[in-house]
């Protein structure tokens, strides 16, 4: 996934395995680029898979947008709340606590000490990711 500067509530993902962006789903091409240049040669599609997004991982995409762009994120409305963002908090007492992060009731700041670990602050918020812990590394991989 990337990011623009531009505000777009959808991007077209062009190319083997690009994400496309719809804002409320996200859809993935294929991956090898013999299958790709097959599926475009016969006007085909070349998507293979897709997530439609929950009202939960709207939330979510909202602070990690908010983060990875503006280093801060807030959660005093309804919209920006859910169910596990206690957690999510408490997850962040360390980074806190080591300066890498300022926190209060509802607000999240990045401090510039913290700004090379934005990636493993955004991890606290992706829920799937926390629900889901593989038993090896994954692809990609903060240090």
């Amino acid at each position: 996934m990337g990011y623009t500067t531009s505000k777009t509530r959808v991007m077209i993902g062009l190319g083997v395995s690009a994400i496309s962006d719809s804002w409320y789903g996200f859809a993935q091409n294929v991956k090898g680029v013999e299958e790709y240049q097959n599926l475009i040669e016969n006007h085909i599609s070349p998507v293979y898979r897709g997530h439609i997004l929950t009202k939960e991982d709207l939330a979510i995409r909202k602070h990690i947008l908010n983060l990875m762009c503006n280093f801060k994120t807030t959660w005093f409305t309804r919209d920006n709340f859910f169910e596990e963002l206690p957690q999510v908090i408490h997850s962040l007492e360390e980074m806190h606590n080591d300066g890498l992060v300022e926190l209060d009731s509802n607000f999240l700041k990045i401090t510039e000490r913290g700004k090379p670990f934005v990636r493993n602050v955004c991890m606290a918020f992706d829920r799937r990711l926390q629900r889901n812990k593989p038993e090896t590394q994954l692809f990609s991989m903060t240090v």
